[in-house]
């Protein structure tokens, strides 16, 4: 059985637990997403084309953060419900619970909103979002009622499906110009790190963590894979990004929204002329587990602190997920709620040493004697 189980109230029998070895696609799904498909820009917005130095410290930040995170879990033997309640009481931590539900609530709402604003630009101008969007949340409550081991599964196949698409990026690589990379570092650290902070929202992930921890066979084996997991995903953006910058000028990069996107459009075979159709296609299967995953763990949370049934939690926040997706009907909207995302993202993750070192301090007055 699981080292959790019975550890406030956690009780998760064997058949619901995935390997250590799935937290590497949990991991790595959850981080990419919707934000790949733009991320370039962003970042070149403050250290131009330097900006792939500041993937590079992102990362280690996430590295960082990720151990954080496994130092509190496995002090407190629970999650993110356990660990409020040990260092801020019930009604404090439980109101603290509710908050990052809310938070993943709003991870899913900016993945799918995003996603959508991406098929109305790029292949259904005239798309219905309201039939649309109740078709993509039957589907996502399917899967997340049927558990955390399924959405895992559906992890693993996503990332096995869209493996070739990196393929692609030789074909911009062909025609780009290197020249663009040069001179190296001729921006500031401030710069880099505001470029660093910029790739939040395509990191944002490993917080989740935080939930489905106590769902891990054997937790302490999973740390490398969490690792691998966040490691493979700072080669993805940092191939992405130098790929773009070979291809574009810092100037054309200005103009463009969806810069992996419009690298599609380069794509030739023979027997396909509009490749970005079928990239786009394809992304679904990265888009639903980053919304499986979230929703999971948002109706997750009300399960643990009230007795709630999860089913009827996802319910919930499927019909708000639907209400509030058919209130942003505007671009500028939409590229709001990104922002706003990652900015919230940014303090959750800056969170997580604060409870870190909370939790540290707690220990320490309670047991004096603990090194």
């Amino acid at each position: 059985m699981n080292k959790l189980s019975g550890v406030d109230g956690l009780n998760i029998p064997e058949q619901f637990l995935i390997t250590p070895m799935f937290v590497f696609f949990v991991i790595h799904s959850m981080q990419v997403g919707v934000g790949i498909m733009g991320f370039e820009g962003y970042i070149a917005e403050h250290s131009g084309f330097d900006s792939w130095i500041s993937i590079l410290i992102a990362g280690a930040f996430m590295h960082l953060i990720l151990w954080m995170i496994y130092s509190l879990l496995q002090s407190s033997g629970g999650d993110i419900v356990s660990i409020h309640k040990g260092l801020f009481g019930k009604y404090v931590g439980g109101f603290l619970s509710i908050v990052i539900s809310l938070y993943f609530l709003l991870l899913a709402l900016t993945v799918l909103r995003t996603f959508v604003e991406v098929i109305q630009v790029w292949i259904f101008p005239s798309l219905r979002i309201e039939l649309f969007t109740v078709v993509f949340l039957a589907l996502i409550y399917y899967l997340v009622v049927g558990g955390f081991r399924l959405v895992t599964g559906f992890c693993m196949i996503s990332v096995i499906l869209t493996l070739p698409l990196l393929l692609l990026k030789f074909f911009p690589i062909q025609v780009g110009d290197v020249n663009y990379l040069y001179p190296t570092i001729e921006h500031g650290l401030v710069d880099l790190l505001a470029s660093a902070k910029a790739t939040t929202l395509s990191f944002l992930g490993i917080e989740l963590l935080l939930i489905f921890y106590p769902f891990i066979k054997k937790p302490q084996q999973s740390v490398k894979w969490a690792h691998f997991g966040v490691f493979f995903t700072i080669l993805i953006y940092l191939a992405t990004a130098l790929v773009a910058f070979v291809y574009y000028s810092e100037e054309q990069l200005k103009q463009v929204t969806w810069g992996t996107i419009s690298l599609w459009k380069i794509v030739e075979f023979p027997f396909i002329e509009r490749f970005e159709y079928i990239g786009i296609s394809l992304w679904v299967y990265v888009i639903i587990p980053n919304i499986c995953l979230a929703m999971w763990g948002a109706s997750r949370i009300p399960k643990r602190l009230f007795k709630i049934s999860q089913k009827k939690m996802i319910i919930l926040y499927c019909v708000i997920l639907y209400i509030v997706t058919l209130l942003l009907d505007d671009r500028q909207i939409v590229e709001k709620i990104n922002n706003f995302t990652s900015q919230v993202g940014f303090y959750v993750l800056l969170y997580i040493p604060v409870l870190f070192i909370l939790s540290k301090i707690f220990r320490k007055v309670r047991d004096p004697n603990e090194t």
